[in-house]
């Protein structure tokens, strides 16, 4: 898009684009929220070969339960309150606080406010990879 194109030209732009089988960019919108678990939304932002980013939508007095898997987890906690165990630690986590989950630890919440919270796994999470249109 060029420098000087109208403010309204962007809002007619693609949605997203992809480069191979990596998605690169995507626009802001209300779209493409899954049911994850009850009180659970997730929606996949973007992915490249090694890395995948997802935004979610935690609601209040739904528990996200202890699992875990071989993905690495890094995460920022956007709004909300959440009380979140990692292999056995329990912390309290307020807005602009982040976290680094090894794969293969044990972690669950506690979602103490409505909360959205913004996550990086590597390697991809193939089963939140979008399925194609």
């Amino acid at each position: 898009m060029a420098a000087d194109a109208p403010r309204d030209a962007a809002e007619t732009a693609p949605s997203s684009a992809a480069i191979g089988e990596a998605l690169v960019f995507v626009r802001a919108g209300e779209d493409g929220y899954v049911d994850a678990l009850p009180g659970i939304l997730r929606k996949t932002l973007s992915y490249g070969h090694t890395t995948l980013m997802a935004e979610f939508h935690l609601t209040a007095g739904f528990p996200l339960p202890v699992h875990e898997h071989p993905h690495e987890q890094t995460g920022y906690l956007v709004s909300g309150r959440l009380r979140l165990t990692i292999g056995g630690e329990t912390h309290d986590v307020r807005p602009g606080d982040s976290w680094c989950i090894p794969g293969g630890v044990p972690h669950g919440a506690e979602v103490l406010e409505d909360a959205v919270a913004v996550e990086v796994f590597s390697p991809v999470r193939e089963d939140f990879v979008p399925a194609c249109p």
